[in-house]
């Protein structure tokens, strides 16, 4: 249906995981089966998400995945802020992730109507 490389919402999505690897490599090693996963698993499926759905033939399909990118966003942000309560983050890269994710769910949102 849709060449998800070629997707920006798919290639921001892809840049945040990037970031927040990077992040959470400095988590606490007790945390690598934990919160370090957790956030890692939500991150990877925003991207993946979009790209899955984006294979698909059908636009409500397409929409289902980019609900469930959405949705993924919010789980990250929740994630996000419990890691930036305990000290493992600093709000600056907090606040930094933050806007990504709202501006990838505000993509993702628009995509998702466009395919009416």
């Amino acid at each position: 249906m849709h060449q998800f490389k070629e997707l920006s919402v798919w290639n921001k999505a892809v840049d945040l995981a990037t970031d927040v690897y990077s992040y959470t490599k400095n988590f606490p090693s007790e945390e690598k089966y934990g919160l370090t996963s957790q956030i890692r698993r939500s991150v990877v499926s925003i991207s993946s998400n979009i790209a899955e759905g984006a294979g698909r033939k059908s636009k409500k399909e397409f929409k289902h995945f980019l609900n469930i990118a959405y949705g993924s966003g919010s789980e990250l942000e929740t994630q996000l802020l419990i890691a930036r309560n305990l000290g493992f983050i600093n709000n600056e890269n907090y606040e930094a992730l933050s806007e990504m994710i709202t501006e990838i769910q505000k993509m993702i949102y628009s995509l998702s109507n466009s395919l009416k």
